[in-house]
């Protein structure tokens, strides 16, 4: 399936490209038809008439030209607002379990009064649930707070958006239900990210022969509903803990249910993208792909005092410890403090790919020189005259969007977290499995083929509770862990850069960390990576550093891949009927492969 618009031709509607040459030419022949009357004008003052006349003209047509783009401004500004409203609005499905538990042990109700068991106040909320409902500011004010943690942006979700479609009509299916298999495999999993945050990313290739991360692929592979990445049906070392996406299926009117797909190239190479071992270049100043990590010290959540004070919102008690080297990313708890905040992410490949490449010091600078690596469709590429800036299809515009689509992919995707879905994070997940095991509360609904997992035996022994470590020790932002926030704004962001781009190159001397010395990069020997793959790779990075924290499922970020995804498509459409430039399309292949144009 592909996505695609009828051809906008490069003429505005109305615009009046013949009509300075015929008024000219209509005063020259009014003065030549007088000098051949008999009139005598002096020839300095015939020319300063003439000059004066076709000026005047000028200025005519300019404002009629200006007239004329003022209204096709306005008229463009309707139609895109009268298709987006013709879009419909699809089913927004959820999983069942709001409903199911009167004790709402399925839902996500961090930050409201929880009792000693850790399970919410009921009446905090129902004034939540009513704030949900009615979408009024006044009634959000009314929701009682266990602690001093503020709920994030219920009601800046709500804003009306005056590019691409508006939050209310994206597709998601619903997430994986508490009691399901697909959310034990995903339990299983996140746990046993957490047991080898500190293993070298050099350790899950093929052929390895580190037992914890062969346990792990094994386990995986027998979890009865997993979706992550597999070759021949089984996962692999080096398919271990990557993304990947999963959309609304189709074929399913209701939206419930989806397709996973493995994107191209995230499973090539390196687990980490090229663009993350990259120096920034930011114009004499550049900004270094090594990172402050967090030293093994920083488990957090384990004890149940400070979980339970977390679930209130109450302020965390731990502190992060830094590691005082800055290295590259070379494990998931390197991956977990970079997706802590990653505030670079928004620009970081769009600056590499247009930069030139310092072959000198392979580490540093960008990838490509110039143009060199923009998109085929990109129409300075063909315009013989006329060169690109940043009013339109260079870096500064590209930037312009990346910002834009980041702000507005937040409102689409808490949209969901606030008002359609409300899933519980893995860190409450994790102490109603506490309970079930260490405090015998069987009405607690966890499936079997999680509870006697390796990953949960080994993280007890390792931590003393069921309870799951976690990175950050604040935990998980204050709003539902369905779908991914971070997630989202990795796909906005790549699939732009993939529309922006050319796909198709290699890049090129491709490095990764040494396993012995993280500080220093070696060259990568391997197949080919290429940009678009890097970009899939770099996107998917983001969101599993959250699940390597512990604050999010793979589910929330594959789904916020594809709603991401959407967005763009959405954004895009419009942007295309603005251009003045003889343009055809935009052109991306999607996170499951499809090719796409618009």
């Amino acid at each position: 399936m592909s996505t695609s618009d009828s051809h906008h031709t490069a003429q505005p509607p109305g615009a009046p490209r013949s009509t300075p040459r015929r008024h000219f030419l209509g005063q020259a022949g009014a003065g030549l038809a007088g000098m051949a009357g008999g009139a005598t004008v002096a020839p300095a003052l015939l020319g300063a008439s003439a000059a004066a006349q076709a000026q005047q003209g000028g200025a005519s047509a300019a404002a009629g030209y200006d007239a004329q783009f003022v209204r096709r401004a306005e008229q463009l500004r309707i139609d895109l607002a009268r298709a987006s409203a013709a879009v419909p609005i699809p089913p927004h499905p959820v999983n069942g379990d709001d409903a199911l538990y009167p004790n709402k042990i399925g839902s996500d109700t961090r930050g409201l009064p929880h009792n000693a068991r850790g399970e919410v106040d009921l009446s905090a909320w129902n004034l939540a649930t009513a704030a949900f409902a009615s979408r009024e500011p006044a009634d959000f004010e009314k929701i009682v707070l266990g602690g001093a943690r503020k709920l994030v942006n219920p009601i800046g979700t709500l804003a009306v958006s005056l590019d691409g479609l508006n939050a209310a009509q994206f597709a998601l299916p619903p997430a994986p239900t508490l009691a399901g298999t697909q959310r034990a495999g995903e339990a299983t999993e996140i746990y046993w990210v957490a047991l080898l945050r500190d293993v070298p990313f050099s350790e899950f290739q093929d052929g390895t022969r580190h037992p914890d991360v062969i346990a792990a692929a094994d386990e995986l592979s027998r979890a009865p509903d997993f979706h992550g990445p597999k070759v021949n049906g089984r996962v692999t070392p080096q398919t271990l803990f990557r993304g990947a996406a999963w959309y609304v299926d189709g074929n399913d009117r209701s939206g419930r249910t989806g397709r996973w797909a493995t994107p191209p190239g995230v499973t090539d190479g390196p687990y980490i993208s090229q663009f993350l071992y990259r120096d920034v270049p930011l114009g004499p100043q550049s900004l270094s792909a090594r990172i402050r990590t967090y030293t093994p010290a920083n488990e957090f959540l384990t004890q149940y005092d400070e979980w339970l004070n977390v679930q209130n919102g109450k302020a965390p008690a731990g502190r992060i410890a830094f590691d005082p080297t800055l290295r590259y990313i070379a494990t998931t708890r390197d991956l977990a403090a970079y997706a802590h905040a990653a505030v670079a992410f928004s620009f970081a490949a769009n600056q590499l790919l247009g930069t030139p490449l310092s072959a000198t010091q392979p580490g540093y600078g960008g990838i490509y020189a110039g143009d060199k690596s923009l998109a085929p469709s990109n129409p300075y590429l063909k315009l013989k005259t006329s060169g690109g800036a940043s009013g339109t299809f260079g870096p500064a515009y590209f930037q312009s969007l990346l910002s834009l689509a980041s702000s507005l992919a937040i409102r689409v995707n808490y949209y969901q977290k606030w008002y359609e879905q409300r899933i519980l994070r893995p860190e409450a997940f994790g102490g109603l499995v506490h309970h079930r095991l260490a405090n015998r509360v069987t009405e607690y609904p966890i499936h079997e083929s999680f509870l006697g997992s390796q990953a949960l035996e080994r993280s007890r022994a390792k931590n003393g509770s069921y309870l799951l470590p976690h990175v950050y020790p604040e935990g998980a932002p204050i709003h539902s862990s369905y779908p991914g926030g971070a997630a989202i704004i990795a796909a906005v962001t790549a699939t732009l850069l993939k529309a922006f781009y050319d796909e198709s190159l290699v890049i090129p001397n491709p490095v990764q960390p040494d396993p012995s010395d993280p500080t220093r990069l070696v060259p990568y020997q391997g197949p080919p990576l290429t940009v678009g793959g890097e970009l899939n790779k770099f996107a998917l990075n983001y969101g599993s550093g959250r699940t390597a924290a512990g604050i999010h499922w793979r589910s929330d970020a594959a789904a916020a891949y594809a709603q991401g995804e959407a967005l763009v498509i959405s954004l895009l459409r419009e942007q295309k009927q603005t251009f003045r430039e003889p343009f055809e399309s935009f052109a991306f292949t999607g996170f499951d492969g499809r090719r796409i144009v618009i």
